[in-house]
């Protein structure tokens, strides 16, 4: 086992295989991850129900399998979640989730070193308000009775409990102003090469469709966690077929593509972009929810943006988001819990994203690449 092999995999428990995502591999690679001793704890979202969950950092092997399944309607945050908790620690997350670890290891909040972090593959989350109404005018399903999700060869597809499935495509439901959030459409990092495991159904071919999961080594803390799964006897791997890889490939390409094609429309050039700013700006109402939801910012209730959070400094355009637009201009990951938790309904990420794409871009930055190493990290650190 070693940086760079490709495997298909999935759990030798079959209640977590049936109930997991792809085959619960991601399940039970973290469970063995805690049982042999290899961390101390694991992250995993504690269900509630399919549009709700609570992150939770547990070190229960049976927590831990409980929580097998997908969730596309529930966001995450989990790199403020493991910030300075000193111990050894297996995390899941999609690509914003890995970059935002990442921006927190740069500032020393979390110790990388200490961190095995398995990437998931992403086409994109849902705001789950957004979910419950979509459900109810255009799947005319009630929210109550969805039992299961899951994206699947460009639909979106919701089971219920009576056995049914429904699925849409997602290109009908965007056009309708549902499916994926805005700063989903246009990210680029579908497979996040970044994270020492990165993990989805994309390659998954015949029989195994559906009930195994494609997995890349992406680091030799990736091949640990791996072989420490399999000498546990809690996942299986094989070679995969070299149609999957293929195929892989293929539709990592096109979700590229089109993600290419989302960030030119919703960032069209303008000609005054200060006067966007203040435009879209004026309704602020100062509640200061985007910094505390922020997985990047690490500056604490201290910093010199909340020097300017005050009312009296909304001349034109406040202090605050000036100051802020610095701080994320190369760290800002286009997560869009900014823009979720706006009592104004400020179009936050899209601002953020608007000021930090030339910026990361002049950068080097790349989707996918690993960004705690040379060139980006370097830059960062020097800044």
């Amino acid at each position: 086992m070693e940086k760079g092999n490709v495997f298909v995999g999935w759990s030798i428990n079959e209640e977590v295989r049936k109930r997991g995502g792809s085959g619960g591999l991601v399940t039970s690679v973290l469970a063995a991850a805690l049982d042999k001793k290899l961390v101390d704890a694991v992250v995993v979202l504690k269900k509630i129900n399919e549009f709700e969950a609570v992150p939770v950092i547990t070190s229960d092997v049976d927590e831990v399998l409980n929580s097998a399944g997908s969730l596309h309607s529930v966001p995450s945050n989990f790199a403020k979640l493991i910030a300075d908790k000193g111990m050894r620690i297996a995390v899941p997350g999609k690509g914003c989730d890995v970059r935002a670890i990442i921006e927190q290891g740069k500032r020393n909040a979390v110790n990388l070193d200490n961190t095995f972090i398995i990437g998931l593959n992403c086409g994109g989350s849902m705001h789950p308000a957004v979910t419950r109404e979509m459900l109810e005018t255009v799947y005319n399903i009630k929210p109550d009775d969805v039992e299961g999700e899951e994206i699947e060869k460009g639909k979106l597809i919701f089971k219920t409990k009576d056995g049914q499935e429904h699925g849409i495509t997602i290109d009908e439901l965007e056009e309708k102003g549902y499916g994926r959030r805005e700063s989903c459409r246009y990210c680029a990092i579908k497979i996040p090469a970044n994270a020492d495991l990165a993990c989805g159904n994309w390659g998954v071919t015949g029989d195994l469709a559906g009930r195994a999961t494609f997995v890349e080594v992406n680091s030799e803390k990736g091949a640990k966690l791996l072989q420490n799964a399999i000498d546990a006897g809690m996942v299986e791997v094989k070679e995969p077929e070299a149609k999957g890889i293929a195929i892989r490939g293929k539709i990592k390409g096109v979700m590229e593509d089109l993600a290419g094609k989302w960030k030119d429309k919703v960032f069209e050039p303008v000609d005054d972009r200060l006067a966007l700013f203040r435009k879209e700006l004026e309704n602020c109402i100062d509640c200061g929810a985007c910094k505390t939801v922020c997985p990047t910012c690490s500056c604490g209730e201290v910093s010199k943006c909340t020097q300017y959070h005050s009312r009296a400094d909304g001349y034109k355009m406040s202090m605050f988001h000036l100051t802020r637009f610095l701080h994320l201009a190369d760290s800002c990951i286009g997560c869009g819990q900014c823009t979720d938790v706006c009592p104004a309904d400020i179009p936050l990420t899209r601002l953020y994203r608007r000021f930090a794409n030339p910026v990361q871009d002049e950068l080097g930055y790349e989707p996918g690449m690993d960004m705690r190493k040379p060139p980006y990290f370097e830059v960062k650190l020097n800044d």
